[in-house]
């Protein structure tokens, strides 16, 4: 399980202090984001969506879905708790759980495909991509 740890600030709330339903998407990103940097670092692999769009690769979200249990606050600190619910050939699903001290907050399942980026076109996953996760 990979874990992200972020603050909530104001650019994250409504003018009553309650994130934004939509950010916890950007939050969930985020965490796959540095989930991909710490994977490219612990195996020296291509670590970054910067890197894989060099290799004509991209992770492109084909589905989200969110099941929203309690809000999160102005000034939070929550943690992005990322494991690999699925994965097939040309895609993986993500299940990230967005906590605040223990509680959850929401469940989000995300299903990522790579494609060529030349193409625009599925692409398998990287092979070492779901292996290495596990040694995270």
């Amino acid at each position: 399980m990979h874990r992200f740890t972020l603050r909530v600030y104001y650019s994250d709330t409504d003018c009553g202090g309650i994130v934004y339903h939509a950010r916890y998407l950007d939050f969930a990103e985020h965490a796959r984001s540095e989930l991909l940097r710490d994977i490219g670092i612990a195996t020296r692999q291509t670590g970054s969506h910067r890197a894989l769009m060099e290799q004509e690769m991209a992770l492109v979200v084909k589905s989200a879905n969110i099941d929203y249990q309690s809000p999160a606050y102005l000034d939070d600190l929550l943690t992005v708790e990322t494991e690999i619910e699925t994965s097939k050939r040309f895609s993986i699903v993500f299940r990230q759980t967005v906590k605040r001290e223990g509680e959850t907050l929401c469940v989000i399942l995300v299903k990522v495909a790579a494609i060529d980026t030349t193409t625009m076109r599925p692409k398998p996953m990287p092979e070492w991509f779901v292996p290495a996760f596990s040694e995270l």
